[in-house]
C-alpha cells in the first residue's frame, strides 16, 4: 500500500511538472506585410523582438499568394489545393455553390474546409485556444473553432484586440488559453489603396510596429513575457499594380461560352466540356502578359491542379498585370480603392513573400536565417508543444525546425 502511495505521488509530480512546462504560442498576423518592409526603418519595435528572437529573410507563401489560402496553409500546414480553400472566391462546380470571402455564411460553413487547423489540433492534446480573429477560426463546427472566438469585424481597434488577449492571458491557470492567435489588417488594407511603396503605407506599417511593441509591453505587464512564444507572420507581401496593365478575358472570349471565375492575378475558366481545347488554343495563342494552363498542366511547383473546384484552364498574370472581367474593369481603372495594389502572383516573386518574426523561450537568440516556408509553421507549432502533427500535411519540420533552441 505505501508503494503504490508513493507510485501515485510520483505520477502527481509529473504531472504538474508537464502542467508547468505547457507552452505559450501567441501567432500575430499582419496581413500584407511585404518581407521588405522591415528594412525601411520604421519598425523599431519589430527589429528589438527579433534582435532577441529570431527573422528570416521572408515567408514565402503558398500559390495563390491570396488572404484566405494562406492564412489556412498557415494553420493546417496544407497546400489550398489540399485543405481546400483554393482562393479567396471558388465555385463547387457540381452544386454550382459558391465560397466567398465577402459571404460570411459560406466562411463559417465547416464543408468547404478539409484541413484540420492547428487549434483543433490542440485542443486534441488538452490544449486551450482562442482565436482574436484568423480566416476559419469562426467556422459553424465545434470540432474546428477554438475555445474562444472572435467573429470578424474590421472595425474593432487595434488596442483593444491586443487587450483581449491579455485578458484572455490572465485568467486563471485552468481557464487559460495557451495557443492564441491575432490578426491585423492594416498594411494590406494601405497596400491594395495605396501601393506598398507609398507615404501611407510606410504609415500602416509604422502602426503595425506600434501594435508589436503594445503586444510585448502588455506581456511585460502581466509578468508574461519570458513565458509566451510571439511569433510575428504575414499572409503574402504586396506589389504596384496600374490600369494600363489590364488583360480584359471576358472581352478577348466574348465568341465563347465560359464561365469566368476570379479577377487579378489568377483568373480561371471554365468552358463547355466539348470546347475546352479550341478555348485552351485559343487563349494560348494570344497570352500576352499572361501563362495559360489546363488544370493538370499548371506546374508542379504552384501546387495547384489536384481539386476538382479548379476550372479547366487556369491563367495567371505576369506581375503587375491584372485579368479582368467586364464586371470588375471598373474596379482596376477608377479612382476607388483595390487599384494600388495587390497580390496573388507567383508566389516565388519576392514581392509576394511576407515576413517571419519570432521570439520566446522556444526560438533561438539574436537568429537569422532565409526564407521559410509558411506550411512549416503548423509542424513548427507541433514541435513547440510537443505533440505529433497530422500525417496528411504538406509542411516538413526539418525545413524550419532549425529555428528552436
Amino acid at each position: 500500500m505505501k508503494k503504490f502511495k508513493l507510485f501515485l505521488l510520483f505520477l502527481l509530480v509529473l504531472t504538474s511538472i508537464n502542467i508547468a512546462q505547457k507552452p505559450y504560442v501567441l501567432l500575430v498576423s499582419f496581413d500584407g506585410f511585404r518581407w521588405d518592409y522591415l528594412n525601411r526603418n520604421i519598425t523599431p519595435n519589430l527589429e528589438k523582438i527579433y534582435s532577441e528572437g529570431v527573422r528570416a529573410i521572408s515567408l514565402q507563401p503558398v500559390f495563390p499568394s491570396k488572404t484566405f489560402p494562406n492564412h489556412i496553409s498557415i494553420i493546417t500546414g496544407m497546400y489550398p489545393a489540399n485543405h481546400g480553400i483554393i482562393t479567396n472566391i471558388f465555385e463547387n462546380p457540381t452544386t454550382n455553390e459558391w465560397y466567398k470571402l465577402s459571404d460570411r455564411n459560406s466562411v463559417r460553413n465547416s464543408k468547404w474546409y478539409l484541413g484540420e487547423p492547428f487549434w483543433e489540433t490542440a485542443k486534441r492534446n488538452g490544449i486551450k485556444t482562442a482565436c482574436f480573429f484568423w480566416p476559419s477560426s469562426s467556422v459553424n463546427d465545434k470540432n474546428y473553432k477554438c475555445d474562444h472566438y472572435k467573429l470578424y469585424d474590421g472595425k474593432i481597434p487595434n488596442k483593444v484586440r491586443v487587450d483581449s488577449v491579455i485578458a484572455w492571458l490572465s485568467k486563471p491557470y485552468s481557464q487559460r488559453a495557451h495557443f492564441i492567435t491575432l490578426y491585423f489588417s492594416d498594411t494590406d488594407d494601405y497596400g491594395h489603396r495605396y501601393g506598398p511603396n507609398s507615404k501611407e503605407i510606410n504609415v500602416a506599417i509604422s502602426r503595425l510596429d506600434s501594435v508589436a511593441g503594445y503586444i510585448v509591453s502588455s506581456l511585460e505587464k502581466i509578468g508574461m513575457k519570458d513565458s509566451v512564444n510571439v511569433i510575428f507572420v504575414s499572409d503574402h507581401g504586396m506589389t504596384e499594380i496600374s490600369k494600363d496593365k489590364l488583360i480584359n478575358i471576358e472581352k478577348l472570349l466574348s465568341g465563347f461560352d465560359v464561365k469566368l471565375s476570379n479577377v487579378g492575378p489568377l483568373m480561371m475558366v471554365e468552358p463547355k466540356k466539348n470546347r475546352i481545347d479550341e478555348v485552351y488554343n485559343y487563349l494560348k495563342s494570344h497570352a500576352k502578359h499572361f501563362k495559360v494552363y489546363k488544370r493538370d498542366e499548371v506546374p508542379e511547383y504552384f501546387h495547384f491542379s489536384k481539386n476538382p473546384f479548379i476550372y479547366s484552364i487556369v491563367l495567371i498574370a505576369d506581375l503587375h498585370w491584372s485579368l479582368v472581367d467586364n464586371e470588375h474593369v471598373a474596379m482596376f481603372t477608377g479612382k476607388n480603392e483595390d487599384n494600388a495594389g495587390n497580390h496573388g502572383y507567383d508566389n516565388h516573386i519576392m514581392d509576394m513573400h511576407g515576413y517571419f518574426v519570432a521570439e520566446g523561450p522556444a526560438f533561438k537568440r539574436g537568429y537569422q536565417c532565409g526564407t521559410l516556408l509558411n506550411i512549416d509553421i503548423y509542424p513548427l507549432l507541433c514541435k513547440i508543444f510537443n505533440i505529433y502533427p497530422r500525417s496528411n500535411i504538406d509542411g516538413k519540420l526539418e525545413r524550419i525546425g532549425f529555428i528552436l533552441r
